[in-house]
């Protein structure tokens, strides 16, 4: 039995961007040559891309870091460093990414061929090139490439189907999958023989074509986590249309109408919306002496709930999956519904949180002293400024001591105590303080 993966956890790591260079121009007879130090090239981003192909999170099981290739390094005469590509990791459709620290929503992926990037590439260093000035003709300085971003991502496959098969364990969900497509789910007669979900393609009588999921069965409290329910409920959100499969034979000795109140009280407390969906109801094993009678009985509660309810009761289609009998009706009818069915997620668009980014969000830095007595800078900004200087050159030194007084870092270690002589510690880099 094919393994089916719908959760993963990975490590994306874009690639650096290249180091800018110093270098000068030393060619015979031309005087006054100047700096000729290129820019280091961009590093590579790391993009998902969806792929018709995959159709489960497995191969994500056995590599779980992905990392891009860094920019190539700037050189001498002006000449720049190379970009790096891109990495490109495939996803099936219908993944849905998160970051696992946060558990911010970045895509949801169901389109084939569509791209997202999720850790863009670092820029590349500049050059002392880009640096000269009519005061400094000749600089000295150089940039190191921006680091690439690193994340943790979350990944949740829901599987693409325009309709899902719903109901209790061995009331023919996987029997029926097999007789209206060539899908080949396993069929047994105990509970949960389907441990994954089941796709299969289907065409109607009429000539429509559309895809049936078969989902494991639900029993009550599924959406608590009881039996295997809670891991596939979430595929259910992506159908249009539901087809509630109810053993009408009572072969497991229970009642149909309370088989049918079960499931939906499950699908209502693992999201109300769901409720929403538009539902057929298939009264399978009709082939059997008693189903007769007990459809007569659960047709006439049915209405009774529905009308309690104030709702439109849903059609009732009375089936015999084993003997394939009254298929067409029912797939018919399922094409029609899906023709006049738009397509809605159970997130309302407009509860979605945006994250407004001003210039109050962070603060550039943060302060603080270890037990030794060390003040320790930190904070991105600060972080990614020093990382991008080259400490091999005087004046990038002198630079980045600017931007540190510039960002008032000086003014807020003196506000803390800090004196002449003490060690500032910036990640492994230390220096002392000079007020």
């Amino acid at each position: 039995m094919a393994v089916f993966f719908d959760q993963a956890k990975v490590v994306v790591k874009a690639g650096n961007g290249g180091n800018g260079m110093v270098a000068f121009r030393r060619e015979k007879y031309v005087p006054d040559g100047g700096p000729a130090g290129g820019d280091g090239g961009r590093g590579g981003s790391v993009i998902f891309r969806v792929d018709e192909g995959l159709r489960t999170l497995l191969d994500f099981r056995y590599n779980r870091h992905f990392k891009a290739k860094n920019g190539e390094n700037g050189m001498s005469k002006s000449m720049y460093g190379r970009g790096a590509e891109d990495l490109i990791v495939k996803v099936p459709a219908g993944t849905v990414i998160r970051n696992a620290i946060t558990k911010e929503f970045i895509a949801d992926m169901v389109d084939a061929g569509e791209e997202v990037v999720v850790a863009k590439g670092g820029r590349g260093g500049r050059g002392n090139i880009r640096f000269a000035t009519h005061k400094n003709p000749a600089p000295d300085i150089a940039e190191n490439g921006e680091p690439g971003q690193e994340l943790e991502l979350e990944l949740e496959l829901k599987v693409l189907a325009d309709v899902g098969l719903v109901g209790f364990p061995s009331v023919g969900k996987s029997t029926l999958l097999s007789v209206i497509s060539s899908a080949k789910p396993k069929i047994a007669d105990y509970h949960f023989t389907t441990l994954v979900p089941q796709l299969g393609m289907t065409q109607a009588p009429n000539g429509q074509q559309f895809v049936v999921a078969d989902l494991p069965g639900l029993i009550e409290g599924a959406h608590t986590g009881i039996g295997l329910g809670i891991h596939f409920l979430k595929h259910i959100e992506r159908t249009k249309v539901l087809l509630h499969v109810i053993d009408m034979a009572t072969m497991e000795g229970r009642d149909p109408f309370d088989d049918f109140k079960v499931i939906m009280d499950e699908l209502a407390s693992y999201h109300l919306r769901l409720l929403e969906r538009p539902m057929i109801i298939v009264a399978n094993k009709m082939d059997q002496p008693q189903a007769s009678d007990n459809l007569e009985e659960f047709t006439k509660k049915l209405k009774e709930y529905y009308s309690e309810e104030g709702q439109e009761t849903p059609k009732v289609y009375p089936i015999s999956a084993y003997r394939k009998e009254g298929l067409d009706a029912l797939l018919n009818e399922t094409a029609l519904l899906l023709d006049a069915t738009d397509f809605f997620p159970l997130e309302d668009p407009e509860e979605v949180e945006h994250v407004v980014y001003t210039l109050e969000d962070e603060a550039p830095f943060t302060v603080s002293r270890d037990s030794q007595g060390v003040w320790e800078l930190s904070g991105d900004r600060l972080e990614k400024l020093f990382s991008m200087t080259n400490l091999e050159h005087d004046e990038s030194v002198m630079r980045f001591s600017r931007q540190l007084r510039g960002m008032g870092v000086d003014e807020t270690l003196r506000e803390k105590g800090a004196k002449n002589g003490d060690l500032v510690r910036i990640k492994s880099f230390e220096f002392e303080f000079v007020d």
